[in-house]
């Protein structure tokens, strides 16, 4: 079973490549090989590198996010993952609406998939201190553990 897995928030700037970046670093420690990726319902930071402060708090972890840029979902996106993830509720109605006829993936709100955090998102950092990217970082981690959890099981 081939695995694959898109986080997606609003610019892909923050929230969605730290998930990226958490699943990434879950799947390796548990030996699952998995495709990981990130995007933004929107387009204003395509190319862009993840925010500093997310560098920042991903570098905290042990995790070099430099590298990863920014980019928007795509109509194709729904073909090549087989889980689709939406960090808050405005952007899984976004990809519910931009969804394709034809699109497999399974799509989700990510919290979802964390017992008792069910129906929530995770809250967007870019307008607040540095303390929020750590918030951001604790949710996806969690996030992640659970996803290795449920695909390990699933194998």
């Amino acid at each position: 079973m081939s695995i694959s897995v898109l986080f997606v928030c609003l610019g892909n700037i923050c929230r969605s490549p730290l998930a990226e970046a958490a699943l990434r670093a879950e799947a390796a420690r548990a030996g699952l090989d998995m495709e990981v990726d990130s995007a933004g319902t929107g387009d204003w930071h395509v190319g862009s590198p993840p925010d500093k402060r997310a560098q920042a708090v991903a570098l905290r972890h042990g995790i070099d996010i430099s590298g990863y840029r920014g980019r928007q979902v795509t109509a194709e996106d729904f073909q090549r993952f087989t889980h689709i993830f939406a960090l808050d509720g405005e952007n899984l109605k976004n990809l519910r609406r931009v969804r394709p006829s034809d699109g497999s993936a399974e799509l989700r709100l990510l919290m979802d998939w964390v017992a008792g955090r069910e129906g929530s998102g995770v809250t967007d950092p870019y307008f607040g201190d540095d303390a929020g990217f750590d918030v951001t970082w604790d949710d996806v981690t969690r996030a992640a553990q659970a996803i290795v959890a449920r695909f390990q099981v699933e194998m």
